[in-house]
């Protein structure tokens, strides 16, 4: 195994609230931290994360999302002109396409609130809970051109209980993506 040198610089690319930005922020700050975020990216102007990196002096830039192709275009200078060595996808709604996956060439990481390959996309815990699953989880996972189909870095499951509703059972993964996304982030830096 490779020994690391130095912190990697990383960029987290949010949709809204941002609750794993400021997870990812919050393990940034340790000692023991790989990662230091270097750019905040929202596609979304009004994404409460977008306070969050405001608040902890991170660059951060909403890039308007019209045309998949110059957006990507842009997405990539600024991450050449930041020396970005990975990118984590916290919540944020747009698809990365194959070629710009190819352009980054350096790992791009998400976190997906279900139990992979289980509930790709959207929608994963009414889905959950309509098929009366016995556990639900989060996955975070390599980034390819197949919709949440990466390799799997690391899973943590989640039981369901009888009474939970989309929103009891969203809280409870969110609880478990703020501790495994740093974690993973570990397991994937001291492994390649």
């Amino acid at each position: 195994m490779e020994k690391l040198s130095g912190k990697k610089n990383t960029a987290v690319f949010i949709s809204g609230r941002g609750s794993n930005l400021r997870s990812l922020i919050k393990y940034s700050k340790t000692k023991k931290s790989l990662i230091r975020i270097v750019l905040v990216v929202s596609n979304n102007s009004t994404a409460k994360g977008l306070d969050y990196a405001n608040k902890s002096k991170i660059n951060n830039i909403f890039i308007k999302y019209s045309k998949r192709k110059s957006f990507e275009d842009r997405l990539l200078k600024l991450l050449k002109r930041n020396n970005v060595d990975l990118i984590c996808l916290a919540g944020f709604m747009k698809i990365l396409s194959g070629s710009f996956i190819r352009k980054f060439y350096k790992p791009i990481l998400n976190i997906h609130p279900s139990l992979l390959p289980k509930y790709k996309g959207l929608n994963t815990h009414s889905r959950a809970i309509q098929n009366k699953d016995r556990y639900s989880g989060a996955t975070v996972h390599v980034v390819n051109k197949k919709l949440d189909s990466g390799k799997i870095i690391l899973q943590k499951k989640v039981k369901i209980l009888k009474s939970d509703s989309e929103k009891t059972l969203e809280k409870k993964v969110l609880k478990i993506e703020h501790k495994i996304y740093p974690k993973a982030i570990v397991k994937l830096l001291t492994s390649y």
